[in-house]
């Protein structure tokens, strides 16, 4: 027998991914992770609700100076997350084909296409305004201008169908225009959300832009539904019954709320997600005289 076959497999750790680092889950829990197959994949993190109020917080620290770098800054930043996704490629491939149980071959063309929508999202950074601004027409010898702004913290319940390309679909509209973000990724099909944090970790990504967790998706939602620093909300990753509690959580400080639906991911996103965590703020000024 050679050295190569006497070898124990090196199992991979996943931890959660707040504010920059990689906790574990403040409870100590995990849960089992399993392919398509109901074979065994690894363990991961299951966070808790505190461990949701501390990627809230981090979200909130984070929000001020990704708010206000420039727009071309936030897209550059997104441009080379996307060049990283690219070299971690056959890492994405083999997760998404263990979550999703497809071939290779289409488990490739989920990674190519989540890959291509974080580009197309990073084009967006400095373009939106155009279509989401206006010089307004007035009566009176003013000047009136409304621009777009982010709206703060969104909470983000990743699609539990799509475990990447659904994913990048969710993340990337929030963060491109200034939101900073707490993901709550597919229950079942956490492990591509997980290495994920870990490209963001290495890229030029500020910590606590992106924070990711881990674990059952009522427990860690419902906090983030109810917290009064999260000022929106997505619930794509929510059943009927749950995106209806969640939904009458977050009116107590009226975030807004994205309504789950049935989505064909591979389709055009167009810019309902991106400008749905928008605020639109408007300027009188005089003119001249």
């Amino acid at each position: 027998m050679s050295d190569r076959d006497e070898r124990l497999s090196v199992l991979k750790t996943y931890k959660l991914f707040v504010g920059g680092t990689f906790p574990r889950s403040e409870s100590g829990r995990v849960y089992e992770v399993t392919d398509a197959k109901d074979r065994w994949l690894a363990n991961a993190p299951q966070a808790s609700r505190k461990d949701a109020r501390d990627a809230v917080v981090a979200a909130r620290k984070a929000f001020g100076g990704w708010s206000g770098a420039t727009a071309y800054n936030r897209g550059q930043i997104l441009y080379r997350v996307a060049e990283m996704l690219e070299g971690r490629r056959d890492q994405f491939v083999r997760e998404v084909a263990d979550a999703e149980g497809l071939s290779k071959s289409k488990a490739g063309a989920q990674v190519d296409a989540a890959v291509d929508r974080w580009v197309w999202y990073a084009g967006w950074s400095d373009k939106v305004a155009q279509i989401a601004g206006s010089a307004n027409p007035v009566a009176g010898p003013f000047f009136n201008v409304s621009s777009p702004e982010p709206t703060g913290v969104v909470a983000v319940l990743a699609p539990q169908d799509s475990s990447f390309l659904g994913l990048v679909s969710v993340i990337a509209p929030a963060i491109v225009t200034g939101n900073t973000a707490v993901v709550v990724t597919s229950e079942d099909h956490p492990l591509p959300a997980l290495s994920l944090g870990e490209v963001l970790a290495t890229s030029d990504l500020p910590g606590g832009v992106v924070n990711v967790l881990s674990g059952r998706t009522a427990e860690i939602a419902a906090p983030l539904a109810a917290h009064q620093d999260v000022n929106a909300i997505d619930l794509t990753g929510a059943g009927p019954e749950l995106a209806t509690e969640l939904e009458t959580a977050a009116a107590e400080n009226l975030k807004r709320v994205v309504r789950p639906q049935a989505v064909d991911w591979s389709a055009d996103p167009g810019t309902g997600r991106m400008l749905s965590f928008l605020e639109t703020k408007t300027v009188w000024h005089p003119m001249g005289v």
